[in-house]
């Protein structure tokens, strides 16, 4: 399922200058990942931009997750 998922996440030199984008789109998983940051709901999300579709978003998490999982993290988070 999560290959299925991710096979959403394109990096194409030529758009968005190389930035992962849902479905060749411009579009970035950045920006999605921005809009839920800043508390915005997928439904919203779909409204606004109908071409999307919930799997789409739905990639964007997983991408994100998958990225996250593999990167060693220096920031040190006060206590």
């Amino acid at each position: 399922m999560e290959t299925a998922i991710l096979q959403r996440i394109t990096i194409k030199p030529d758009v968005c200058n190389g930035k992962p984008t849902v479905r060749g789109m411009r579009i970035t998983v950045e920006t999605i990942l921005q809009f839920l940051s800043a508390g915005d709901t997928i439904e919203a999300k779909l409204e606004v931009y109908p071409f999307l579709e919930k799997e789409d978003i739905q990639a964007c998490i997983a991408f994100a997750l998958k990225n996250l999982s593999s990167y060693k993290n220096d920031i040190q988070i006060a206590s």
